[in-house]
């Protein structure tokens, strides 16, 4: 998992008002058995003081729904959710923070046997706020000696380095080894086996990325000339000397960047095979008829440079290596910006296990299975499919995928987890740590493509799980979703949410000339005046009636279900404070997640299709002739 992160700064009112919400929401999950149901009702109670305040009360729903739900929202608000999808900021300060907090939960982590793991990180963590990384110690001989064995440095080396002895290929791979970026990239493959790939297009520079073809000189790139001087004066090298190397540089990357990439006829063979047998141990020996024409390309341009390609690549490592803090101030968000980054796996099982406990996982289960029978039902009623064998089809890709599979994701995570035990911590070198953890980093995002054939086929790739644990974060917490909140609003909003890949399987029905296409050509004019100009997203918006179509219906069954149920505690289907129905609350929750949604367009667009929404207009008694139901006519799709 990789983030830039920024150092959270200051606190400021914002971050006071998101840190009290957020406390709340924590123990209203948390506490013994007799203070569970006191913290339960004080959250609740918060939770609808914060709905309320972005409502505009003032207006009838059935006027405008839009502004009934969300008028009074202020997207800069102090009093915004712990997580918003679109604040990637806020997710990411969020894992920093927390993984802050889980290094001190030994206990935790022993009851997942993963102790030893998170003693590793205390380690690592400690050593790293008693590094010394303001100025960056560019000199140190741990990174020199790594750089020496890799492909020498020049402008340190002097004389004794030997320009017949060096290959930019070879270098590059080894920098890839460390998560640094050479004069390629390494790619893995999303689909399994997850095989690695080039990408050669590599973007040259340090702080400020070369263009391609551009005009390039210290004057055009001072960030990048001032990171290059910083590094050489490390090394007690003279000014007149430090020019010489720069300007070296420079003049490698004006050819650099004027290399055509496209696939040629050629045998690039000795290229890549070192980087395979480098980095994957593998033997490519048989050769391929097709090459990129890069690798060619670039190769005479580093027999023209060798020096300058040296030096580059070796700064380049360095950079990696760097903390780039301009202060001492931030050190603590660095040093755990780097546990996050290179421990994810363990900090967040961690999470899992604290925050989202098995009963929340067998609510969500239960919560995808009725969507997907809602789903089916609908199918299987549908008046406007021309053949069974179109059903039958449909009723075979009903399947609604869950927001998260706790499951593969823990089975990986306990083996990933293993490697961190592997990471030796050198007590007396932060740089030799530093090393260390970068090059386990790079292996653990190579973990599922080295074991491919110990995983299942239809296994995720890491980097997707990865992403699937950070929507983890907008998909099962407020505005979304809260175990403590009646069904309304879980199927309102989550249920609305996660229905969105599904519908979409009926896209191909929609060429089709069948009933449904009436059905399409009424729907796109009821949405024309909903759209400001000539586009294409009406047809994809249709969705968005399905959708609350059949989470509405599924909710209908769920709660039906659990009130014919003995064994099921009596439910209560309201919020505190609000005096809305079971009904009302639901359309209340699946609109008031789209308050955070920065695209006014997309908002509308999603509350035109309440417009057209028969559960709605009973749920809120709205008339004919009001704003939510201008005429009595309505376009249903499914």
């Amino acid at each position: 998992m990789k983030f830039k992160i920024i150092g959270l700064g200051a606190i400021n009112l914002r971050l006071v008002g998101l840190l009290i919400y957020f406390i709340t929401l924590i123990f209203a999950t948390k506490g013994d058995e007799k203070g569970t149901a006191c913290s339960k009702s004080d959250y609740l109670q918060s939770h609808v003081d914060l709905m309320k305040s972005y409502m505009n009360l003032s207006v009838a729903p059935c006027d405008d729904f839009y502004e009934y739900a969300c008028g009074n929202y202020v997207p800069n608000s102090q009093f915004r959710y712990p997580v918003s999808k679109n604040s990637p900021d806020d997710i990411t300060k969020h894992l920093v923070g927390r993984a802050k907090q889980l290094l001190n939960r030994m206990d935790l982590a022993e009851s997942l046997n993963v102790s030893s793991e998170l003693a590793v990180a205390q380690r690592f963590y400690n050593a790293c706020l008693g590094a010394d990384l303001h100025p960056f110690p560019a000199a140190d001989p741990n990174y020199l000696s790594l750089i020496r064995s890799i492909g020498g440095f020049p402008a340190v080396d002097g004389a004794t380095w030997n320009a017949s002895n060096f290959n930019w290929v070879n270098m590059s791979a080894h920098l890839t080894n460390y998560g640094a970026e050479g004069l390629f990239q390494e790619e893995l493959n999303d689909l399994y086996p997850f095989l690695p790939y080039f990408n050669p297009q590599p973007k040259l520079g340090f702080d400020t990325t070369i263009q391609k073809n551009a005009i390039v000189s210290p004057s055009s790139y001072p960030l990048n000339e001032e990171r290059m001087r910083g590094y050489l004066r490390s090394f007690k090298l003279s000014e007149d000397k430090i020019a010489e190397v720069i300007d070296g540089v420079f003049a490698f990357w004006r050819e650099a960047t004027k290399v055509e990439t496209f696939i040629n006829f050629g045998d690039c063979k000795s290229l890549e095979a070192n980087y395979f047998e480098i980095v994957w141990n593998r033997d490519t020996s048989k050769k391929s008829k097709f090459c990129n024409y890069y690798f060619i390309e670039m190769d005479k341009v580093c027999a023209r440079h060798p020096e300058a390609v040296a030096n580059y690549l070796a700064m380049k490592l360095l950079y990696t290596f760097d903390a780039k803090l301009n202060g001492t101030k931030n050190q603590a968000d660095y040093c755990a910006t780097k546990l996050q980054n290179t421990m994810a796996f363990l900090f967040n099982r961690l999470d899992i296990a604290e925050h989202f406990t098995r009963e929340i996982q067998l609510e969500v289960s239960e919560i995808v299975e009725e969507l997907e029978k809602s789903m089916r039902r609908s199918l299987e009623e549908a008046d406007w499919l021309d053949s069974e064998s179109q059903k039958t089809e449909l009723l075979e890709e009903s399947h609604i995928k869950s927001p998260f599979n706790f499951t593969e994701y823990n089975l990986l995570a306990y083996r990933i987890i293993r490697e961190i035990g592997l990471l030796k911590i050198v007590d007396d070198s932060y740089a030799a740590t530093n090393i260390n953890l970068q090059r386990l980093s790079v292996e653990i995002n190579r973990f599922s493509t080295r074991h491919s054939s110990e995983l299942s086929k239809q296994s995720e790739s890491q980097r997707h799980l990865s992403e699937d644990f950070l929507n983890l974060y907008t998909q099962l917490l407020p505005p979304v979703y809260h175990h403590s909140w009646p069904f309304s609003l879980k199927f309102g909003a989550l249920g609305y949410l996660i229905t969105r890949s599904s519908i979409n399987s009926y896209r191909w029905l929609i060429k089709q000339e069948t009933e449904l296409s009436k059905r399409v050509e009424c729907f796109l004019d009821y949405y024309k005046k909903y759209v400001i100009s000539s586009d294409n997203y009406g047809a994809y918006r249709m969705s968005d009636l399905g959708r609350l179509r059949l989470t509405f219906a599924a909710y209908q069954s769920h709660v039906k279900h659990i009130l014919g149920d003995s064994k099921q505690e009596n439910v209560n289907e309201r919020m505190p404070g609000l005096d809305l129905s079971p009904n009302q609350l639901f359309f209340l929750g699946s609109a008031q997640r789209l308050c955070y949604d920065d695209k006014i367009y997309f908002k509308r667009m999603s509350f035109a299709a309440l417009s057209s929404t028969e559960d709605f207009f009973q749920a809120f008694n709205c008339p004919v002739g009001s704003g939510m139901r201008p005429t009595a006519k309505t376009c249903r799709m499914w």
